[in-house]
């Protein structure tokens, strides 16, 4: 019953949320007498962009989860060198703003190897920037398992992969999951700079119709409410993971 009455409670919740935020938009819709008529008939361009900033979130979040576990296994690597190139990858990164990293990495390296494809080479950059991040986050997820546990599978004779397979990664994973989910809302928001790309996402969408109407208002309001409708989800389902794996080990 109680779990029942939990349930209930957290769907009124969620419906209340919506009636308010939709009270929101109903007074900010009556409070400016802007060109609303104008911006609906640029829909189109506004689901168009929405739909490719969905897209290159999903693909990013991919390569960078791929990117951040590699690196977090080169940090954890017997050889001095694979280690001191993934820590100086992480720090670059982490340590310089999305905004340069994608004007050097396009204009400069993607331009020296031939790629001109603005959405592949924008993805690549995304997802670079993001796998540093995701790195660490793996990497402290892997070093949250107790030596004496590491210890325990080499006394039985558990292989280096057998130990990551069966003690390490069971483990970790509840350290690494609310965080990455976290990251995964951080990557919806950065596609937003990949607009200075002319790749047409989401915020480009909304920058092509403010040009075309003159309703700055207008334009990035549904901008804003696009996004929300992209994070709070991500962002609701990484507080629900924290509180799940919460548990003392």
């Amino acid at each position: 019953m109680n779990a029942r009455y939990r349930v209930l409670s957290l769907f009124l919740s969620f419906i209340l949320v919506c009636v308010l935020l939709a009270a929101l938009c109903y007074g900010v819709l009556q409070a400016t007498s802007g060109n609303w008529t104008g911006v609906w008939e640029y829909r189109g361009i506004f689901w168009q962009g929405w739909l490719t900033t969905i897209w290159i979130s999903l693909v990013a979040l991919s390569l960078s989860v791929l990117l951040g576990l590699i690196a977090a296994m080169a940090r954890r690597s017997q050889f001095p060198a694979l280690r001191w190139f993934a820590a100086g990858y992480v720090e670059l990164i982490r340590g310089t703003p999305l905004l340069v990293q994608l004007l050097v990495l396009f204009y400069v390296v993607a331009d020296a190897v031939g790629l001109q494809n603005r959405y592949s080479a924008g993805v690549i950059i995304l997802s670079v920037f993001s796998g540093a991040y995701i790195a660490e986050i793996i990497r402290s997820g892997l070093e949250s398992v107790g030596r004496s546990q590491l210890e325990s599978a080499r006394a039985i004779g558990l292989t280096r992969w057998q130990t990551y397979r069966h003690v390490i990664f069971p483990q970790s994973t509840r350290h690494i999951l609310p965080p990455l989910a976290g990251q995964a809302a951080s990557i919806i928001k950065d596609s937003s700079l990949l607009s200075i790309l002319g790749i047409e996402e989401f915020t480009l969408a909304a920058q092509q119709v403010n040009s075309a109407t003159y309703s700055t208002l207008e334009s990035y309001l549904p901008l804003a409410f696009g996004y929300l409708a992209l994070t709070l989800p991500v962002s609701m389902l990484a507080r629900r993971l924290e509180k799940r794996f919460s548990y003392e080990t």
